[in-house]
C-alpha cells in the first residue's frame, strides 16, 4: 500500500505506555462489545471480562520514555489511514450538503478507558459510539499477519476503515436505531441486524478505499491490497472463527456476518463506491 504521502490526521490519542487506569465498568454497549469479540477470536466472554477486571485500580503513570518505539512505524500508518478517511468522508458528506464529524483514534496498549467502559488488547480494534472513537492496539497488526495470515498493510487499514464506517453509522443514526430495538426482540433476531451493521461497515470501508484510490495522485493500492483485504474479511467471518474455535457454526450467533458475506459487502463498496448500493436496510 502507497500510504507515505497521505496526510496524517491530527486527531489521534498515543496512549502507549501508559495504563488505562481506573475502575473498568462493563456496561450496555461495553457488554455487547465483549461478547461480539468473544465471537470473533473464539475466547469465552467471562475471560476477557476477567481480564479486563484485573485492570481495577490500576494507577495511570506518566508519558511513556522518550525514544523511538519498534512499533512507531505502525502508529504513523494508522495515523496516515485515519487522515484519508477524512478527506474522503468530507468529500462525501460535502456532495451530499452536509459536514462530516470527525471520530478521534486512540492508539493504546494493554489496557486504556473510554466511554463504552474499560478495554483490553483482547478485544481487538473497536469503535465506541458514547465518545465517538476508534481504539485499537497495535498489537493487533501482528495478531492480523500471524494468527488470522492477512498480512499487508492494507489489511490494517480495512480494519481501520471497517471502524470508521461505524462512526459513519453512528452519525447517520443507525446505531441508536440498533440499540433502541435491542429490547424489543430475542437475541436471534438482534443478532441479525447486528450482522446487517457489521456487513454494511465493511461496505463502508470498501467505498473508502474506492475514494482514497481516486483521490491520491498516484493511488494507494500495489498490487495484492486489495487481496489481503478480502483475506482479512474472510478471515474474521463469524463462521470461520466459530469452526475454528468449537468446531462447528452456529448462525443465529453470528453478529459479523459469514465470511463470504464480509467479503461481498467490502467488494462491492470498492466497486462502486457508492452509498446507495449499501443502505442498512438492503443489506442481507
Amino acid at each position: 500500500m502507497r500510504w507515505q504521502d497521505l496526510r496524517r490526521s491530527g486527531n489521534v490519542e498515543d496512549r502507549r505506555g501508559m495504563s488505562g487506569g481506573g475502575k473498568v465498568a462493563i456496561g450496555g454497549i461495553g457488554f455487547i462489545i465483549v461478547l461480539a469479540i468473544g465471537l470473533l477470536t473464539g475466547q469465552d466472554p467471562s475471560e476477557i471480562l476477567s481480564n479486563l477486571q484485573q485492570t481495577q485500580g490500576t494507577e495511570q503513570v506518566g508519558d511513556r520514555p522518550p525514544g523511538p518505539r519498534p512499533d512507531d512505524k505502525t502508529a504513523d500508518f494508522v495515523t496516515a489511514v485515519l487522515g484519508s478517511t477524512e478527506d474522503v468522508w468530507k468529500q462525501i458528506y460535502e456532495e451530499n450538503g452536509s459536514q462530516y464529524e470527525l471520530p478521534t483514534l486512540q492508539i493504546f496498549e494493554n489496557s486504556t478507558q473510554g466511554g463504552c467502559g474499560g478495554a483490553s488488547a483482547a478485544m481487538g480494534p473497536f469503535y465506541c459510539p458514547a465518545d465517538q472513537k476508534v481504539y485499537i492496539d497495535l498489537s493487533f497488526c501482528d495478531e492480523l499477519r500471524e494468527k488470522y495470515n492477512a498480512p499487508g498493510d492494507f489489511a490494517v487499514a480495512y480494519v481501520v476503515a471497517h471502524e470508521v464506517g461505524h462512526h459513519v453509522q453512528n452519525l447517520m443514526g443507525i446505531t441508536d436505531k440498533l440499540q433502541e430495538a435491542r429490547g424489543r426482540m430475542s437475541e436471534a433476531e438482534y443478532n441479525k441486524l447486528s450482522v446487517k451493521l457489521e456487513l454494511q461497515a465493511d461496505f463502508l470501508a470498501g467505498v473508502w478505499a474506492n475514494r482514497a484510490e481516486k483521490m491520491a495522485a498516484n493511488g494507494i493500492l500495489d498490487p495484492g491490497d486489495l487481496e489481503a483485504a478480502l483475506t482479512a474479511a474472510n478471515a474474521i467471518g463469524d463462521d470461520k472463527l466459530q469452526k475454528q474455535s468449537q468446531g462447528y457454526v452456529v448462525p443465529d450467533a453470528f453478529t459479523h456476518g459469514s465470511s463470504k458475506q464480509r467479503m461481498y459487502w467490502f467488494k462491492k463498496g470498492f466497486d462502486t463506491g457508492d452509498l446507495n448500493q449499501g443502505k442498512y436496510n438492503d443489506i442481507q
